[in-house]
């Protein structure tokens, strides 16, 4: 069947001088924001007839993603990812109020409960927020971030081809990142203190890069030993492997270390097949005894006066040194200052995002060191579970750790009940890389950042959709 109306040349013709014209406008008026009409026509034409494409070029481009920052507007975004996430977003909500629904095993899923109750508070709360258009962005950027890499992802996980090219297309560009990275720093020396800024461009800084390293090491040790292929990919993984494990020790970031090291502790409790009541009754006396010997343990952390350093080995015993390095102690200062804002408003906080720009008057000053700052240009409070208490309040926080637990049971359930050992691979493995994200999040937090959110709004998709759709399907 000939469809009803095929373009002719005169029209070609026709719309090419029209668009040639509205260009000389563009031009005469100097809205040159206006030439780029034709990619953004290109990019909606690519969303509706290839969407699958686009999410997955998505992924290839968060590590390769760069900040930019427009003064004239105040507004700041990753190109290419973010106006093509935001893009995907709107053709998301646009099907969903014209077909009337959404996958009801996702939408029913306990995670995706609770991710929907986690966005909710954060527009609940950014009504009785002291900065409404600082939190009402916050909930725009988590919005779009997780209805394309949680919700539209999952529906592409359905085919399980897609859960491989989500792997590949970001470790393969991650390692490009490393690469240029190791180049940089090596012309420094490998130097500690270099180490925070070599990874510029792609990354901001190295707690970012080397949490975003840290997921992705088991799933490339996943890759390159245990899951089957042939011989040329276990290698081009095998070489990806080394690479990320060389990026994450070089970056000298110790909160990436310790994830690692936590999560290689669950997967050995998981493979054991320790039971669920054994796992609280340890979890309940570990917490227990931390309380109980609390004074104990800060006043041994009050007399490790090891630095941050160049050598590894000093770098690692700086981890609990909270009386002379000036990264713990401003990290315990953004802790306080963010506990003294709950105390101050505990149910809804003073509004999701705006930690940054009101905690300086609830510092005390013998608790300041010498990077801490008053001008709200520092980042935030360093910690996905203390950030959200003086944010979004009690409920905020806790929507967050109601995320980490039922992510982590989904995951170990998912791991026991796979049919085949593949997918019990890929379960693991990205529990595993969740698992270091959300152990990281008790010292940083870095959700409102692409190269975060894709692995772990992604991660948490996978999971689910493995275990909607997969548990009865052998490979």
């Amino acid at each position: 069947m000939r469809p009803t109306w095929e373009p002719n040349s005169k029209t070609i013709i026709t719309i090419g001088v029209l668009f040639s014209l509205l260009n000389v406008v563009f031009i005469a008026t100097e809205n040159f924001w206006g030439l780029l009409l034709p990619f953004g026509l290109a990019l909606i034409a690519a969303i509706v007839l290839a969407l699958d494409k686009v999410l997955l070029f998505l992924v290839f481009a968060t590590p390769l993603s760069i900040f930019y920052y427009n003064p004239d507007l105040h507004v700041g975004f990753t190109l290419p990812t973010e106006p093509i996430t935001f893009g995907v977003m709107l053709l998301f909500f646009f099907k969903l109020l014209y077909e009337g629904g959404f996958d009801t095993k996702i939408i029913r899923h306990p995670l995706t409960i609770a991710i929907l109750f986690y966005l909710f508070w954060i527009f609940f709360t950014s009504f009785s927020s002291q900065m409404p258009f600082v939190s009402f962005k916050v909930f725009l950027s988590r919005l779009w971030f997780i209805s394309v890499f949680y919700f539209l992802m999952s529906q592409l996980f359905k085919k399980y081809k897609n859960i491989r090219y989500f792997f590949w297309l970001y470790m393969i560009p991650l390692s490009m990142v490393v690469i240029y990275t190791l180049y940089i720093h090596g012309q420094h020396g490998f130097t500690k203190d270099t180490s925070t800024w070599v990874m510029f461009p792609f990354f901001k800084e190295h707690t970012s890069y080397g949490a975003v390293l840290a997921m992705y090491v088991p799933i490339a040790f996943a890759f390159a030993f245990l899951l089957k292929q042939n011989l040329n990919l276990r290698v081009v993984a095998g070489i990806i492997f080394l690479i990320l494990f060389v990026g994450v020790i070089l970056s000298f970031t110790r909160a990436a270390w310790l994830s690692l090291i936590l999560a290689l502790g669950v997967m050995v409790l998981v493979l054991l097949k320790v039971r669920k009541s054994t796992l609280v009754a340890m979890t309940l006396v570990a917490l227990g005894g931390v309380w109980y010997m609390w004074g104990d343990i800060m006043q041994k952390f009050k007399k490790n006066d090891q630095v941050s350093s160049d050598n590894l080995t000093e770098h690692v015993e700086s981890i609990s040194n909270v009386s002379t390095d000036a990264s713990n102690m401003e990290r315990v200062n953004r802790w306080k200052s963010a506990l003294r804002m709950f105390e101050e408003r505990p149910w809804l906080g003073h509004g999701p995002g705006t930690y940054m720009f009101l905690y300086a008057p609830y510092q005390k000053p013998y608790e300041k060191t010498i990077i801490s700052t008053n001008a709200g240009d520092m980042g935030n409070a360093h910690s996905e579970y203390i950030g959200p208490l003086a944010e979004s309040g009690f409920i905020g926080a806790l929507s967050v750790l109601v995320i980490v637990a039922i992510s982590i049971v989904t995951g170990v359930k998912v791991y026991y009940k796979m049919p085949s050992k593949e997918l019990k691979i890929i379960a693991m493995a990205t529990l595993m890389g969740l698992i270091t994200y959300w152990t990281h999040g008790f010292l940083n937090s870095f959700l409102e950042m692409d190269k975060a959110a894709c692995p772990v709004w992604g991660f948490s998709a996978l999971l689910v959709v493995l275990d909607q759709y997969f548990s009865e399907e052998k490979l």
